[in-house]
């Protein structure tokens, strides 16, 4: 269970992202220190990342010790693999401290029924060809041949890779996986919220069923997130210089959606709710 509010975040792709990029996703996660009951990295935290025996990307070690402080003051921290940083866990999990899970996670997210994934592969047909390699790039196998190489020549191939991977992303303005979610959402209809990222691509709406689709969008282009809590969900953007918010949209759960407990938790959180900065134009 990963308490409210959570928030949500994807594809910093740190390790090419600018440093001003980097700077302004560690002022989030310190604010985050005083205000998240929980936090997920949506995947591709990194450009790359791997594991090796006693080495790791130097690239981004920052953050990950921003993860390990928020850990340690007590708040949840889920880290979903992502296409580009799918490779290890071991130091994410006995070092800083996080649960790293590959694949798709579904559990009480902010007190909604959740499923999340990073959304790579996730396409019935367009990813086809994607999903193929990716059995051969993530077989033990093809770990083990990697780890022999030594890590400043591995850490440039895969950098290649990585920038053809990122430039190469689905045209299709995210609407291959908007239409995933909500055949999930219809197939599924104990959840109530799809969390995907990988498409680079900021999404808030409500399926005809009622559940709803969300993507924070990519760190990397725009610091933008999610804030979700038992009485809605929220798509915000950092503002460094401020050391805040500012929320872009949101949607409120529907009253017949909230259960006993949880109802009585959303008009006590309305009630005491301070003001929200406007949405940007």
């Amino acid at each position: 269970m990963l308490p409210a509010p959570c928030y949500v975040f994807s594809d910093a792709h740190l390790g090419v992202a600018p440093a001003d990029a980097e700077r302004a996703l560690l002022g989030f996660l310190r604010a985050l220190q005083h205000d998240a009951g929980s936090l997920v990295v949506n995947g591709d935290l990194f450009d790359f990342w791997f594991e090796w025996r006693s080495v790791m990307p130097r690239r981004g070690y920052r953050v990950l010790a921003a993860l390990a402080d928020l850990r340690e003051r007590g708040v949840p921290v889920l880290y979903v693999a992502g296409n580009h940083d799918c490779w290890g866990g071991e130091i994410i999990r006995e070092d800083v401290g996080i649960e790293f899970h590959v694949g798709p996670w579904v559990g009480s997210l902010g007190g909604w029924r959740a499923r999340v994934e990073h959304g790579d592969g996730l396409r019935p047909i367009e990813d086809r060809p994607y999903r193929a390699l990716r059995r051969v790039l993530r077989h033990p196998w093809s770990v083990r041949a990697f780890r022999t190489l030594h890590p400043d020549l591995a850490s440039r191939v895969a950098l290649g890779s990585s920038h053809t991977s990122r430039t190469m992303r689905p045209g299709d303005g995210g609407r291959g996986l908007r239409a995933v979610a909500l055949m999930t959402l219809a197939a599924e209809p104990d959840l109530e919220l799809v969390v995907y990222g990988h498409s680079h691509v900021r999404a808030l709406e409500r399926s005809p069923g009622g559940g709803v689709y969300a993507n924070p969008g990519a760190w990397l282009q725009e610091p933008t997130y999610l804030r979700v809590d038992p009485q809605g969900v929220g798509l915000w953007r950092w503002n460094d210089l401020r050391g805040e918010g500012e929320r872009f949209d949101r949607l409120e759960r529907r009253a017949e959606e909230v259960g006993g407990d949880a109802r009585e938790l959303v008009g006590r959180v309305r009630d005491d709710e301070p003001a929200r900065p406007e949405p940007l134009p």
